[in-house]
Parts: structure tokens; C-alpha cells; sequence
């Protein structure tokens, strides 16, 4: 059974942080980044000014090697914003590393590898921060990648999202690795089947090009808890608060 969303499907923006930087990646590819701000805290300013009501932040230096790189960003970022629900994956691998975040400021936390290799870490992680996890799975062809997507497994993404539907889990983050960056729509089949097959409600993410991919994704908004969306507000193809507004009428 599905569990619909019962809050209104919100636009996020995606801070991804490497180096200590705002960059944006092409197919979660390391090599292949774009540095769009070295003052990730700005940036999170400007999208707020620009109608934002909830921001994603990925560190991905955190998401390859295992522990949080940018803990001194994400806090300021959260300080700056106190009243703004944020979201933060990349690295977390440990509930000190859950609880630490949570106390400096930050509302949900995403648990993507981890949720992989040892699902008993995020019901652990359910019943200790009820309400504040969010399972993170990024899929290449149907299949879950792990370690900031360098290793794809043979675990089915939705094998995954049934695994952890009576968990506790808030929402699914779920990312299509291969429209991820590349400004080519998102995959709404795959992401609508997910949520439909998991019962979890899903954030959508990679592809997000313009107010037509918002537009394809508005009649399954029940589903969907968010639209994460990085490239396209970077670049100028989506507008943030012209993309809410459609999803509010």
C-alpha cells in the first residue's frame, strides 16, 4: 500500500559541496564538476530569496570517503537559515554523525550507502530520530549505486524502498544517475514506480531541465514529497519560484 504525502510537493534546491565548494556534477562523476560558488552559505541565500522553502545539501567529498568533509559549511549554512527545513546526505555512516547534524540546526538526514550495506542502521536510525530520515537511493538502469555512485550493486532500487516501508523512514530521495546533471528530463516512470512499489513517499531527482519536467511530474504530486533540482537553477532554465507556483495551483 502506498503511502501518499500529505504535504504539498516542494522545489529544492541542490547545494552539492566539494572542496569546500558549490559545484554541480555530471552523472555523479567527480572528474566532471562545475564550480558555480566558493561561498556555499551565499548561495544558499540566493535560492531562499528566490522562494526556496527547504534545501538539499550533499557533501560529496563525504559521500567517497565515508565521513563528513564539509560539517563547518553545512552548520553555517544551518545557523544562517534556522527556521528552513534542510536536508543533508553524503557521508553518514554513523548515528554520532545523525545526532551531530540534527543538533546543529539541520531537520533530515539521508542515509544512501549505508542503507545498502547494513539496512538495519537506518531503522536503528528511525527509532533513535523518528521523523528525521530520509533514505537516499541513486540508480543506474533500475540497479542502486553506492559510494557516491562509483559502485553499482544488484540490488533493485525498488527491492530497497520495499525493504524499508514500515521503517520510519520520512521519504525516498531517489536519483536516476544517468539524467542526473545532464539537463535531460527526469525519469517520472521509474520515480512515480518507485513510490508506488516502496509505500514511501519520494523526492525526485537528476534530470530537472525546465517547467515542462515540472509539469510531467505535477499529476503524481500525491507521490511526491519534493523535486530536488540543481543544474537547471544554476544555468537559468528553471525559474524557483515560477516552478512552485505551478506546483501550488
Amino acid at each position: 500500500m502506498t503511502t501518499l504525502s500529505t504535504t504539498p510537493t516542494l522545489i529544492i534546491p541542490a547545494i552539492d559541496l566539494k572542496d569546500g565548494k558549490c559545484v554541480r556534477l555530471k552523472q555523479g562523476r567527480m572528474e566532471d564538476d562545475t564550480v558555480f560558488s566558493d561561498d556555499p552559505v551565499a548561495m544558499a541565500s540566493r535560492w531562499v530569496k528566490e522562494g526556496a522553502r527547504r534545501l538539499h545539501l550533499v557533501d560529496l567529498n563525504g559521500a567517497f570517503d565515508g565521513v563528513p568533509v564539509h560539517k563547518d559549511v553545512v552548520t553555517a549554512i544551518a545557523k544562517a537559515y534556522p527556521n528552513l527545513p534542510i536536508q543533508l546526505g553524503g557521508g553518514i555512516r554513523s548515528l554520532d554523525t545523525i545526532r551531530h547534524y540534527l543538533e546543529a540546526g539541520l531537520t533530515y538526514i539521508i542515509i544512501g550507502t549505508k542503507a545498502v550495506e547494513q539496512p538495519e542502521f537506518v531503522e536503528q536510525a528511525c527509532q533513535e530520530f523518528a521523523g528525521h530520515i530520509i533514505v537516499g537511493i541513486d540508480a543506474k538502469d533500475g540497479m542502486v549505486a553506492t559510494h557516491g555512485w562509483a559502485n553499482v550493486t544488484d540490488v533493485k532500487a525498488v527491492d530497497l524502498a520495499k525493504r524499508f516501508a514500515d521503517a520510519g523512514v520520512s521519504s525516498i530521495v531517489y536519483t536516476d544517475i544517468a539524467r542526473d546533471g545532464m539537463m535531460q528530463g527526469v525519469n517520472v516512470e521509474q520515480t512515480v514506480n518507485l513510490a508506488k512499489e516502496g509505500g514511501i513517499p519520494v523526492i525526485a531527482s537528476g534530470g530537472v531541465t525546465d517547467l515542462q519536467d515540472i509539469e510531467n511530474l505535477k499529476p503524481y504530486s500525491d507521490y511526491l514529497e519534493g523535486i530536488i533540482t540543481g543544474r537547471a537553477i544554476y544555468e537559468g532554465t528553471l525559474d524557483i519560484a515560477a516552478a512552485q507556483v505551478l506546483l501550488d495551483s
